[in-house]
């Protein structure tokens, strides 16, 4: 019975192995670089890692939420892809700078010239947006990865609340609380600003890094050397209840 259930023990830490060492945790996301202020203009990254081991990430379509659309949308220059930005016309338009606007962008499509990202890697998609809503607190961008093989994985599940992250959830950008100097709503020159250091930092465009493996690993690493540790003074539990058994 004793062995059994060091065995059942046993069981349990290969599961947990398994678990975090699964790459269900990864997915498409969006964050910004540093901060999105209602208001504003913020850079964006859409991350993409490539969740299959023989084949590449080819295609990524971003679609614009429609809700709070955004009339601004520059994405940076990345070498190895095709960059489409398309628009569409607004029902109501929207006021940006004074003017009055009657499109805004619907969706960015990026396709692989070359390998595309390749498997164990994820790729960044910088994109300049703006001006963001100041009247909401999050935005979605539906997205649908594409792979060499002709696998389509569509990321368009909106989280509800008070309910467990869906299996394919769409990137969520949360929106920070606008400057108290009132200067949140961004200007030109800002947005230049920021698109010109950008660009200083990226002269060679970031193309493929490797997914962030070490972290997972060191948690398996950890997670392993506990259980394997309690293993350890379990079984020197029942071998010195063994002995004072045959003693007795």
């Amino acid at each position: 019975m004793k062995t059994s259930r060091v065995a059942a023990v046993g069981a349990l830490t290969a599961s947990a192995v398994v678990v975090l060492s699964s790459p269900a945790f990864a997915h498409v996301s969006v964050q910004p670089e540093g901060a999105a202020a209602k208001g504003g203009y913020a850079v964006v990254d859409f991350k993409v890692p490539n969740e299959r081991d023989k084949a590449s990430t080819t295609k990524l379509e971003v679609t614009f939420p429609t809700d709070h659309p955004l009339a601004s949308a520059m994405p940076e220059p990345i070498d190895g892809w095709d960059v489409k930005v398309t628009k569409a016309k607004l029902d109501k338009p929207i006021e940006m700078h004074g003017e009055k606007i009657d499109q805004a962008v619907s969706k960015i499509t990026w396709t692989a010239t070359g390998k595309g990202i390749q498997p164990g890697f994820f790729q960044k998609f910088p994109v300049s947006v703006g001006a963001l809503p100041e009247d909401a607190d999050e935005l979605t961008f539906k997205a649908i990865q594409t792979y060499s093989n002709k696998e389509v994985v569509r990321w368009i599940e909106v989280q509800q609340d008070g309910q467990e992250e869906p299996e394919n959830p769409a990137p969520v950008l949360t929106l920070s609380e606008a400057t108290e100097d009132g200067h949140s709503h961004g200007s030109a020159d800002a947005e230049k600003a920021s698109d010109d250091s950008k660009a200083a930092e990226n002269t060679a465009a970031e193309t493929a890094a490797p997914a962030d493996s070490s972290d997972t690993t060191a948690r398996v690493l950890g997670v392993v050397g506990i259980v394997v540790g309690a293993l350890g003074v379990a079984y020197g539990v029942l071998a010195g209840r063994r002995r004072t058994g045959a003693d007795a």
